[in-house]
């Protein structure tokens, strides 16, 4: 077994944490900025090019990484993942649940199958599911340990994709029933909501979607006029996984620019003119 400790100090340092999903989008950025803090970092995707490159990223800066290919809706997948951090680092102290995605085939309910259903759920709340059944045990049995679960936006309001959305909202009620039972053991779970994040994957999306059009009426309903980065969900996933957030479990942290704060600001900006740039009163 390989000494878990880094030579890095930070708010993670000596840390042991599993992130799924970080082949690369916010998943790497989460990976990356762990590890800056101190952790030794667990890297689990389905993509084993994409995960041995966030593993490379992350021992060029000087951190250190495992990568272990993972399917997060296979049970046995994830028990091996476990297992495998296990021998590796002896214990594990945070799992960042952010396998997921909206999936081809999800629309609206009515022209959706059930096959497209079925992946939508197996990936995005079956497999947050699963990794936490295996992971808590073994945070139980290292006196404590943080889940940080990614839903979405989608999760908290009705702004389409169905089986996504139906999925993520489940998370939610994942994270709150893992929060009240198991935090006498010193667990703590929460959950991130992040808005539109310009990830490669997203940029694809939006391009195929209507290029600059589709971008700028996207872009009108975030009150603060941008997407987000992957680097911005990433802080919120440190704070989570941290002691600067010690006495927080069992809720939501919504990184979302503003969208979920107003049904469309496109109709702000004529009545209240938010454009204007505000000046002290004389």
């Amino acid at each position: 077994m390989s000494p878990p400790v880094t030579e890095r100090d930070g708010r993670l340092a000596g840390e042991i944490a599993v992130v799924t999903g970080s082949a690369k989008g916010i998943g790497r950025a989460i990976a990356e900025r762990f590890a800056n803090e101190g952790a030794s970092v667990v890297v689990a995707d389905v993509d084993d090019a994409g995960g041995r490159e966030t593993v490379d990223a992350i021992e060029s800066a000087g951190g250190r990484a495992l990568f272990v290919e993972t399917d997060v809706s296979d049970a046995g997948d994830v028990r091996a993942l476990v297992d495998a951090t296990l021998d590796e680092y002896g214990r594990l102290d945070v799992l960042v649940n952010n396998a997921g995605g909206g999936l081809a085939g999800d629309d609206n309910l009515h022209r959706i199958d059930e096959a497209t259903w079925d992946v939508n759920v197996d990936v995005n709340l079956k497999g947050s599911f699963l990794c936490a059944r295996e992971a808590v045990p073994a945070m139980v049995a290292g006196n404590g340990g943080r889940l940080v679960h990614m839903s979405s936006v989608n999760g908290l309001t009705g702004i389409g994709l169905t089986a996504y959305s139906a999925a993520k909202a489940g998370v939610l009620s994942l994270s709150r029933n893992i929060a009240t039972q198991y935090g006498r053991h010193g667990i703590r779970s929460n959950v991130i909501c992040p808005g539109t994040i310009e990830t490669r994957s997203r940029q694809e999306e939006m391009e195929e979607s209507g290029g600059g059009p589709a971008r700028d009426e996207w872009l009108e309903q975030y009150a603060l006029a941008r997407f987000g980065r992957p680097e911005e969900v990433a802080d919120a996933a440190l704070f989570l996984a941290s002691d600067q957030s010690s006495f927080v479990t069992g809720t939501e942290l919504v990184v979302d620019g503003g969208l979920t704060a107003g049904l469309d600001h496109g109709l702000e900006q004529l009545v209240y003119d938010v454009d204007d740039v505000p000046t002290r009163p004389e």
